[in-house]
């Protein structure tokens, strides 16, 4: 079932929650939203649901107008971050717990309450705790129950708030790739709210991110990891190491470091803001760039080396971080204090005042000597 998001506003006093939202979310996807606090997220996902009524704009489910549709009536299964499972009943109690509340007339007999919940709870993978409590369950099988809670009723659309935020890193990974077989298999349409970029990039199959009550970008997670339409969203999503200079003819310089630019900017002040995998290191300068970098910490993360470089000769908000391999790290054998270069090979330009990013790319043979490499 599709949802159609038209124009929506909402005010919580003189405060402006949401301005003016729009968004489609088609049939059978998985999107998040995505933001930082206080961005509108979960204020959204909670109109969308009915628990909040906007001040202005509609709703939209599969072309029918449910804006002033009660919650019961508009079939939507919802997720909270906190579980909020009732303490004093059972797992399988618990699951039921929404349809054994439903008007007589619309109530499944209870053989039938029975034969749903002890499906459903196998489909989580709970079925042998259906007897025990909230308290004697972990947090991962507290959301599991959650979720096999909301998909009780039956619902067209599933709503999760921050559904892993109250987890540790190992459960949160395992039920996100759990969470998106069950929505392979199962093919309804989902909207969840995270501020993890990691969770929102591995989950959905669009991302809408949000700021300040507004959608800043809506599009798939490859697109929008390499394409960024913004400022906000290139330093929101992912880490970024930024170099910023005035430019004298091609070249934008800061300092002792500078960068040759493929053409003459447009613009006297320019950012170039580079992804750790759009930059390379060398242990001596690069024919179209000086970037000179002292190494700060070393850190073995999974499949990769992460180094931690602070500029040398020149002035960057944040400490820039770049990965080599194993491989790499191990022929090289870099040590705290060492000094090296930054070699950009793509970099995202971003002129003074301005929001939108221009691609750059450097040709093989403008990135130069192979003896400098690491």
């Amino acid at each position: 079932m599709s949802i159609s998001i038209e124009g929506i506003t909402k005010h919580f006093g003189s405060f402006q929650a949401l301005k003016n939202i729009s968004l489609e979310v088609p049939d059978g996807q998985l999107v998040g939203l995505l933001g930082p606090s206080g961005s509108g997220k979960t204020t959204l996902l909670r109109i969308i649901a009915g628990l909040e009524t906007a001040d202005e704009g509609r709703i939209l489910f599969q072309g029918e107008d449910v804006t002033r549709l009660h919650v019961r009536e508009r079939r939507v299964g919802f997720v909270f971050q906190h579980y909020a499972l009732f303490r004093h009943m059972t797992v399988a109690q618990n699951v039921a717990f929404g349809l054994d509340v439903l008007p007589s007339r619309q109530r499944p007999p209870a053989a039938e309450i029975r034969k749903r919940v002890g499906k459903l709870l196998e489909m989580v993978q709970l079925g042998h705790l259906a007897q025990r409590y909230p308290a004697q369950l972990s947090g991962g099988q507290k959301q599991r129950i959650a979720l096999a809670r909301a998909l009780s009723m039956e619902p067209q659309i599933l709503l999760l708030d921050e559904p892993f935020g109250a987890l540790d890193a190992k459960v949160r990974k395992d039920l996100r790739r759990w969470l998106r077989t069950l929505h392979e298999e199962f093919h309804f349409t989902s909207v969840f709210v995270t501020h993890d970029q990691e969770e929102a990039l591995e989950l959905s199959d669009q991302v809408a991110v949000m700021s300040a009550g507004q959608i800043e970008q809506v599009n798939s997670p490859q697109k929008l990891y390499a394409q960024p339409s913004s400022r906000f969203v290139f330093d929101f999503l992912g880490n970024v190491n930024v170099f910023a200079g005035d430019a004298d003819d091609d070249v934008l310089r800061q300092g002792e470091a500078w960068v040759r630019l493929p053409e003459v900017p447009a613009a006297a002040q320019q950012q170039l803001y580079m992804r750790s995998h759009e930059v390379r290191l060398q242990n001596a300068p690069a024919v179209h760039a000086h970037l000179p970098l002292r190494i700060e910490s070393i850190s073995l993360v999974g499949a990769e080396v992460r180094l931690e470089l602070a500029p040398q000769g020149w002035d960057a908000e944040d400490l820039w971080e770049v990965g080599i391999t194993h491989a790499q790290f191990n022929s090289w054998q870099p040590n705290r204090g060492d000094q090296c270069f930054a070699v950009p090979q793509v970099a995202h330009a971003i002129e003074k005042d301005a929001h939108t990013p221009r691609t750059i790319r450097w040709q093989a043979g403008e990135m130069d000597d192979p003896a400098a490499m690491i």
